[in-house]
């Protein structure tokens, strides 16, 4: 029995070592569960041989297995690749296997594709010879790959470009674009030659296979797969224009780079056992891609973003009835795509950057070197890495993590405090919090929580470190005097919300305001108060006092989740009484930072500047501040003129302002901006911003053109021959 679907089995021999060749009989599908019977005339001898299959497979249209992929040409014809994307359990559609994560095998992989087309595969091409039956044709053979799970293997067929280079400890590093824009590799290209020396020494366990290919896929269902060797993307995770791609864009090509490189060894050198432990694999992957980008690219503070990006989108998430475990069992391969989500992923993230922390660096990296060597080229489970952490450091790890692994949500710690001489009593309790207010159940679960406590005297070294492992504890902080003020979680690291007492909370207060408090503690400390108001914790406005603090804030990411924060608000008060308001509030709020920015770079700024300005014009557009509004009409003009065309930063603010405050006649004109556009990146930011427009008719008009064929890709049929796979290892 194999996992077999979409196929049609023409014939199947089986050839026992040293013995005849034995052919089958009859092909049993069991359709329902993606699975082939082959039946022998008799019951075949145990020990090594060679499964023979001849079949037809559809090139189908489904984003999923061995697909047709539609794209243009530069001369304006329409063209078809030959994709493969087989996670989690879609190589039965390329070919009849045993397709399961821990099913390991060796692949030869022979294609025999037109001449004028690449060809790509895990591994490197060994030899690439005229067809015998067509002339138009070539077989492409490429190395026999490391021994990997079905989902991994990957092949490609097309027209591209692309551009190269060597990393510094020898692997050839190749991104393959559309044709004509191999420039747009290259941003990607040094990321990659970064990346890969960065893991080697990180992991201290050498990059296995003798190439890494990156390619842009026109129509790809995921954002990125990392294939071991052959990494799809879709074209707005890789490729960037150097004249038209903004800051933020370069910033997400980056960390999918990252992310995807990280698999090589977490993933696909070390696979896991079953799709239970996918978090492991994404989780892992999410958090450390950051540290890949804070090596490559300091400037970024791309930490700091981390926070707003994955562990407050987490947070909130994970604090919905809907929630589920980071670990869950899965029991039917169907149940898979079910985990692919932000708890998995961003809240896996942010558990492992809590657990790194908590161990330090030294004796995670040597942990992670004992599990990648130890599990090298076989399965593991999460109880395995947590064996070979914990071995390493010392710590309960398991202990630690199975309280957030095995059961969903996090807890809220509610902490106040007594001045006692020169000392300060903590009273710390946990609960868990819930979205819907408080948690009145009569058994509450605890988590055993890390937790770090600084005061104003230490704000950017921690004080001490303790372990909430129980509902309450009392801590005695030394040597504090009453005038200052401590704060738990400083960097906020421990998956968790604080709440503060009353007092604490207003000895906080000023250290906002003169930017005392390092920008992370700032960012932390308005989301849990704003998420506590969500809650119906406290009231709306005790948050809208703090937000207040914020109006001399000079950093990006503080600003984003603010802004974030502000628009749900908005939101909320949209066709009340109050809107006007809130709209006054967030311009009197963001005023003065935006004068300060002005519209135009300066000399010598950076990347987060970039990324500040178009949040900060962009938020005071769409709240009606006038001069913004002219600003960006004018800017706009010239724009759809030709007279001054709008560097990539600030097209979505932009964008975002005249379609707030626009007519008929500026949606036509942006959706023939979207008609236009060469650049997958500026059509799906138009796509992103239409939603911006106000009046009715034209919201609908948005609707039509979005389910329209304009956003939608539909293919002919098509089919597929292949005998040219052989799996070298049998199935386990």
């Amino acid at each position: 029995m194999m996992n077999c679907a979409d196929i049609d089995i023409i014939t199947a021999s089986y050839v026992p070592e040293g013995g005849e060749e034995i052919n089958a009989t009859g092909f049993n599908y069991q359709n329902e569960d993606e699975k082939v019977t082959l039946s022998f005339p008799s019951a075949l001898q145990k020990g090594r041989g060679m499964l023979k299959i001849d079949f037809v497979g559809e090139l189908n249209d489904k984003m999923k297995g061995f697909y047709r992929s539609k794209y243009t040409t530069p001369s304006g014809e329409t063209h078809y690749a030959a994709v493969s994307q087989f996670e989690p359990t879609d190589a039965r559609r390329a070919f009849p296997c045993w397709d399961e994560p821990a099913i390991k095998a060796t692949f030869d992989i022979t294609l025999i594709v037109p001449k004028d087309r690449v060809a790509l595969s895990n591994m490197n091409v060994t030899e690439r010879n005229p067809y015998p039956d067509d002339e138009d044709m070539v077989e492409v053979k490429f190395a026999k790959s490391p021994i990997m799970s079905t989902y991994l293997v990957a092949f490609v067929v097309g027209e591209y470009d692309f551009v190269e280079t060597k990393s510094s400890d020898g692997i050839l590093v190749r991104v393959y674009t559309p044709i004509g824009k191999a420039d747009q590799g290259k941003f990607a290209l040094e990321v990659a030659a970064k990346t890969l020396p960065f893991y080697k020494e990180y992991f201290n366990v050498p990059y296995p296979l003798p190439k890494i290919d990156l390619i842009a896929i026109a129509d790809f269902a995921a954002g990125a797969m990392e294939n071991w060797g052959l990494v799809t993307y879709r074209e707005t995770a890789l490729l960037i224009d150097p004249k038209n791609s903004c800051s933020s864009s370069k910033q997400w090509v980056a960390l999918v780079v990252g992310h995807e490189l990280a698999h090589q060894w977490f993933g696909n050198l070390v696979t896991m056992e079953w799709w239970t432990h996918l978090w492991l694999n994404e989780g892992f992957a999410s958090w450390i891609e950051y540290l890949c980008v804070d090596h490559c690219f300091p400037e970024y503070d791309i930490w700091t973003q981390f926070v707003s990006a994955d562990y407050t989108r987490a947070l909130e998430l994970d604090a919905l009835d809907s929630s589920h475990p980071i670990e869950v069992t899965v029991g039917h391969p169907a149940e898979v795509d079910e985990i692919f989500d932000a708890i998995s992923y961003s809240k896996g993230a942010s558990v492992i950057r809590m657990l790194h922390n908590y161990i330090g660096d030294e004796d995670f990296r040597k942990g992670m070197n004992l599990y990648l060597t130890k599990f090298q080229n076989k399965n593991a489970a999460t109880e395995d890495l947590w064996n070979c952490l914990e071995q390493a450091s010392g710590k309960p790890i398991n202990a630690v993590m199975s309280s957030w692994t095995k059961q969903m949500g996090f807890p809220l710690i509610y902490v106040e405090e007594k001045q006692q001489g020169d000392n300060r009593i903590l009273k710390i309790s946990q609960k868990k919090f819930c979205a819907s207010g408080p948690f009145t159940g009569s058994d509450c679960p605890h988590w055993m929580v890390p937790i770090s406590i600084c005061t104003s005297e230490d704000v950017s070294c921690d004080s001490m470190k303790v372990l909430l492992d129980q509902p309450e504890m009392t801590i005695t902080v030394k040597n504090v005097k009453p005038d200052q003020w401590i704060k738990l979680n400083p960097g906020m690291v421990g998956f968790c919300r604080i709440q503060y007492s009353p007092t604490m909370l207003e000895s906080l207060l000023p250290s906002i305001r003169n930017l005392t408090l390092p920008p992370v503690d700032r960012l932390g400390l308005q989301n849990d108060l704003f998420s506590l108001a969500r809650a119906g914790i406290i009231g709306t406005v005790e948050v809208l006092k703090v937000m207040e603090a914020f109006v001399n804030e000079p950093n990006y990411t503080v600003w984003s989740d603010l802004s974030c924060n502000l628009g749900t608000l908005s939101t909320l008060m949209s066709h009340t009484d109050f809107h006007e308001e809130m709209q006054e509030f967030i311009v009197d709020l963001f005023l003065n930072i935006g004068q300060k920015l002005g519209w135009d770079p300066k000399h010598n700024e950076g990347h987060l500047d970039a990324l500040l300005r178009g949040l900060v014009l962009g938020k005071l557009g769409k709240a009606g501040h006038q001069p913004t509004i002219e600003e960006a009409r004018r800017r706009f003009k010239d724009h759809v003129e030709g007279k001054q065309v709008l560097s990539a930063d600030l097209r979505s603010p932009v964008y975002l302002t005249v379609l707030k405050h626009g007519d008929s006649t500026t949606l036509d004109t942006m959706l023939k901006l979207h008609n236009q556009a060469d650049l997958q990146e500026e059509k799906v930011r138009i796509e992103r911003l239409l939603g911006a427009i106000s009046h009715p008719d034209l919201i609908q008009k948005v609707l039509t053109f979005a389910m329209s064929d304009l956003l939608t890709t539909s293919w002919e049929g098509a089919t597929f021959s292949a005998t040219v796979f052989s799996m070298n290892e049998p199935p386990r």
